[in-house]
């Protein structure tokens, strides 16, 4: 079940040595693109296949797919939102440089990442509280529900894997977006961020949602550019790490959220998403943001307050940091990338 994170977050073990091949780059639109030959070649792919605009790389770890005109890329199944739509252009298939720098990359060779140093304590900030009860329904709050799951989290955090856990809050108690960041930043030890939130939309809207920090020049997810998204925040120093530690997280939330005699998924993959939420703005931490499902939808509120829901969440999130730890505590190769 799990061999899927496994795959996926130490491929570095079988692309490491092989990385020869130099970057194929065209401007398109303004913007530095890679083609998809030259991606092909420099991650070691063993195959690259079209079909009309559909396009797979993949080898024994890792299948790649993408889709011309789309903003959806899929790694081994699980679904990551690009910033720029993958173009065609001169009978070749491009890569916005952006996206595949500080998403694809990350995900394909988290051991080169160098700031993302090995880390013993792990900061859960549930999202709202007291007099912010985040979104709400006829079963509960969500600052309640995110008080729960986070509450099973720690519990896992150090039993299970003896981690050092610091919560922003362990009462159904008001904290500021500042207040949050302060408490995770007055952490001087290497460190992990992660915001624990529920969702909520368009009665039909459901799924399982991550988020990282937009990088410098990449907009918050759903809107389009702004100046101040040209500079570069506290968290932009953490970009390949959450990146990796979304991964993570995000990959195994899918794989455990199945019915275990079926197989049939609980919920749905909206994609690892990046935004400018203040929470990742500011923190200094490899960070992310979880939305564990939506409380507007008629079946994943039920879901939602099922406590056997709550502990599977938790599970699924403390596996995902032991791998997330083991995948980027390995040595550092000499052209590590930030």
């Amino acid at each position: 079940m799990y061999r899927f994170l496994l795959r996926l977050l130490v491929i570095a073990l079988s692309v490491g040595g092989a990385l020869q091949a130099a970057w194929e780059e065209r401007q398109l639109h303004g913007r530095g693109y890679v083609s998809a030959e030259s991606i092909k070649s420099f991650y070691a792919f063993d195959q690259l296949n079209r079909n009309g605009k559909e396009i797979v790389m993949q080898n024994q770890r890792v299948r790649l797919q993408l889709r011309t005109g789309s903003h959806e890329c899929f790694m081994n199944g699980v679904k990551f939102v690009f910033s720029y739509p993958v173009e065609s252009s001169g009978g070749k298939t491009w890569v916005s440089k952006i996206d595949l720098t500080k998403l694809v990359d990350p995900v394909l060779r988290p051991s080169f990442i160098s700031s993302a140093g090995n880390f013993n304590t792990v900061i859960i900030d549930p999202g709202h509280g007291g007099k912010d009860p985040g979104a709400t329904n006829s079963l509960g709050t969500e600052a309640g529900y995110n008080l729960k799951v986070s509450n099973y989290l720690k519990e896992i955090l150090e039993k299970q894997y003896k981690y050092r856990v610091i919560m922003t809050r362990d009462s159904n108690r008001y904290l500021s977006l500042q207040q949050r960041v302060d408490i995770a930043n007055q952490v001087r030890d290497n460190a992990i961020f992660v915001s624990i939130h529920h969702n909520s939309g368009q009665s039909k809207a459901r799924g399982l949602e991550t988020f990282t920090l937009s990088p410098v020049g990449v907009s918050h997810y759903g809107r389009g550019l702004k100046a101040s998204d040209f500079r570069a925040k506290t968290g932009n120093q953490q970009d390949s790490a959450n990146v990796a530690l979304a991964t993570s997280v995000h990959g195994s939330l899918l794989s455990m959220l199945k019915d275990k005699k079926t197989g049939k998924a609980y919920t749905l993959d909206r994609g690892i998403k990046r935004a400018r939420f203040s929470v990742l703005t500011g923190v200094k931490h490899p960070s992310i943001l979880v939305e564990c499902g939506f409380m507007t939808h008629q079946y994943e509120a039920r879901l939602i307050n099922d406590p056997g829901y709550q502990k599977t969440l938790a599970k699924a999130i403390g596996y995902a940091i032991q791998k997330y730890r083991f995948a980027v505590g390995r040595p550092k190769p000499g052209n590590a990338r930030q």
